[in-house]
């Protein structure tokens, strides 16, 4: 089965990320890559995606990983109906009635 995922470039303190299409089971740094689609900067927030060949492989049942969907999906591709959207994080927050600012003030 055929993955997208974010595959690691670049050096210590500078990553870039390629976003590659291949073997689920490999590793993303060593495996053997079908092909890539695009790329991403984290620095600038700045992605560059082939939109027709993501399209291409999405179609053919490549399963993308949540951080490449939200890519894919800026970019313009359109999703499957049966890839997963993720939804943001929401922090919850332990004993939140022993925050200073819950506590009444007395005085």
């Amino acid at each position: 089965m055929l993955s997208i995922r974010l595959q690691r470039v670049g050096h210590k303190g500078l990553a870039m990320y390629r976003i590659a299409v291949q073997e689920s089971k490999r590793h993303p740094s060593s495996g053997r890559v079908v092909s890539y689609v695009g790329n991403y900067n984290p620095h600038t927030k700045e992605s560059k995606v082939q939109v027709e060949l993501a399209q291409k492989y999405l179609d053919n049942g490549a399963q993308p990983t949540p951080r490449v969907v939200k890519l894919l999906s800026d970019a313009g591709v359109k999703m499957p109906s049966w890839v997963k959207k993720t939804n943001p994080k929401t922090k919850s927050i332990k004993n939140s009635e022993k925050l200073r600012k819950n506590q009444v003030v007395e005085g």
